[in-house]
């Protein structure tokens, strides 16, 4: 069972893809509700209205425990509240990937775009559409980061052992890569160890 994290954003198009790949999930907004799932979604959405949520439901330290043993995928808004650092003060980081992240780095909506990136995962070259959507930029990237993905010469999709992080919205693409890789590989060792 995958969480994904139900307190604002684009949280049901995450649940329909994830649906699409056969894997079982539901909507996390309290922290005892970590307990029940093996991986976890953090979508886009507004980052700072999220990150206040996430204090006001008590989330942040189960969140930071939950990654220190499960995978997290974080889209857009999600990628920014995993980073170290942010240029939004009314954001409280989880400092789950040692990068710096500048929110809102392209401009307004209508500065939003959608292009065709390169992805590299697992050795497997693939083409993928993005949809940039008030999209943050990776200003630094710290330790154990592998880039998957750039676009323009910039990060836009990262990996840290057990977590995936992108500046763009697969989901509204229907783009099922990183969720694929990261929760039916889950779905794998888990198989693996009940074995």
């Amino acid at each position: 069972m995958i969480g994904v994290l139900a307190l604002q954003g684009n949280f049901t198009k995450h649940i329909e893809l994830l649906k699409r790949l056969g894997i079982s999930s539901t909507e996390v907004r309290y922290p005892d509700q970590l307990n029940e799932v093996d991986g976890l979604v953090l979508p886009g959405g507004e980052s700072s209205v999220i990150s206040d949520l996430i204090v006001r439901n008590d989330l942040l330290e189960p969140i930071v425990e939950f990654s220190r043993v499960k995978p997290i995928l974080a889209t857009c808004a999600g990628i920014i509240l995993m980073s170290k650092k942010t240029n939004d003060s009314r954001v409280i980081p989880l400092n789950i990937f040692d990068i710096e992240i500048y929110r809102n780095a392209y401009g307004r909506q209508i500065h939003s775009f959608i292009d065709t990136i390169q992805v590299d995962l697992n050795g497997t070259t693939s083409s993928i559409v993005a949809s940039f959507i008030r999209a943050p930029k990776i200003a630094k990237l710290g330790n154990d980061i592998e880039v998957l993905a750039t676009h323009n010469g910039i990060p836009v999709a990262i990996r840290n052992d057990r977590h995936i992080g992108l500046t763009f919205h697969p989901e509204l693409n229907n783009e099922t890569i990183f969720h694929s890789f990261l929760f039916q590989m889950k779905k794998k060792v888990d198989t693996l160890s009940a074995n």
